[in-house]
């Protein structure tokens, strides 16, 4: 596949040095470089989702002084 990208400096060099130490052209070095990322789990992963639930509460829970007040066993009045 042909395609245009623009590199990051320091990928840049990065390539430039793989092609003068292994003697690659650049689509060779980016896709050595690519597969090294991908092999090392480089891929992004999965984005958090975190998972919530009711709890299960039996009491009207909006109101903290009141529950404070419930869970003390005093009265409110």
């Amino acid at each position: 596949m042909r395609t245009t990208v623009d590199l990051d400096d320091d990928v840049a060099a990065a390539v430039e040095q793989l092609r003068k130490d292994r003697g690659l052209g650049v689509s060779a070095a980016l896709n050595e470089l690519a597969r090294a990322g991908l092999a090392h789990g480089a891929v992004p992963k999965p984005r958090f989702v975190q998972q919530t639930s009711s709890g299960g509460a039996r009491l009207d829970l909006t109101n903290v002084a009141d529950v404070l007040d419930l869970l003390d066993g005093s009265t409110a009045g």
